[in-house]
């Protein structure tokens, strides 16, 4: 199947306040977000027309520029809205959308204290993240070589450009080998992640997730441990150790784009999605097909 590159599609973006022609919306090559990767961002799914979670993602992405130590010049009423009207000029109903904040051409150095901050918002039919068959299945992960960083070493409470280029190494790395993904230990050897997206373990009827106290505290995280629990389902977040997959039933991911995801293995470890995990994703269906339209007009 031939690739579409991003920046030659048809449609419209906004950036910085207006709506652009979607080949129109460029900036220099000496941008600081480019170089420095002072740059943040979210990701977030459409359902119906209607942006799931729409005023959590805005808060992060606010809130992340902030940890970078700069301030979006929108609020977040503002960002909201310039997302719905992307998605409504697109015409989408299920989809994906981008807004990205990054430091501007001002200056070129470590120290860029006087650059524009801008701010560009993109939207497009989003397919589910993983292979549908893969998917009912369980997918494949490996372990990454790459660790997540230590709190004091990064700004692992932010949806940071620069983070995720160990994530890019570790997936690429993992689809070289035939998995779908790569898990990811953090800086003391115990699990996180996946390169994406949240995870889960069922052991004995209990669920069991990592403290994210050097990775992002995903939404889909937290709405996912929300649903369990409503459903009765006892919810541990602990620090997990690598050789606990010997004792666990299921495994599933947790992301905006992975929604709820079933894996199948995890190197010489081996899962067989059940009743925890199915049970999980009809319910997250269940509610972002069946509600997103009140929980968007709600934020």
């Amino acid at each position: 199947m031939a690739i579409i590159p991003f920046d030659d599609r048809d449609g419209v973006i906004w950036f910085d306040g207006a709506l652009v022609p979607w080949r129109d919306a460029r900036l220099h090559v000496l941008s600081h977000g480019l170089h420095y990767a002072s740059c943040v961002f979210e990701g977030e799914r459409v359902y119906s027309g209607a942006i799931f979670e729409l005023r959590a993602h805005t808060d992060r992405l606010i809130n992340s520029g902030k940890t970078l130590g700069f301030t979006i010049p929108w609020s977040a009423e503002q960002i909201d809205a310039a997302c719905n009207e992307v998605v409504k000029a697109q015409g989408l109903k299920d989809a994906y959308v981008r807004p990205v904040a990054w430091r501007g051409s001002e200056m070129m150095a470590v120290s860029a204290q006087q650059t524009k901050i801008h701010l560009a918002i993109a939207a497009w039919e989003w397919p589910s993240y993983f292979n549908p068959e893969a998917r009912l299945k369980g997918i494949k992960l490996t372990l990454s070589k790459w660790r997540r960083p230590a709190p004091d070493t990064a700004p692992t409470a932010a949806k940071a450009a620069g983070l995720y280029m160990i994530c890019t190494l570790s997936k690429h790395a993992a689809e070289a080998a035939g998995y779908h993904d790569a898990l990811m230990l953090d800086y003391r050897g115990l699990v996180a992640e996946a390169t994406g997206a949240n995870i889960f373990l069922v052991q004995d009827g209990k669920i069991h997730t990592p403290v994210p106290d050097c990775f992002l505290d995903g939404i889909t995280r937290r709405t996912v441990i929300g649903l369990a629990r409503k459903r009765g389902f006892e919810v541990v977040e602990r620090q997990i150790k690598l050789e606990e997959f010997a004792n666990t039933q299921e495994v599933f991911l947790t992301g905006t784009a992975a929604e709820v995801t079933p894996v199948g293995e995890i190197d010489h470890y081996r899962f067989t999605p059940g009743a925890v995990t199915k049970a999980l994703i009809e319910d997250y269906d269940a509610l972002v097909r069946g509600k997103a339209s009140a929980k968007s007009s709600a934020a």
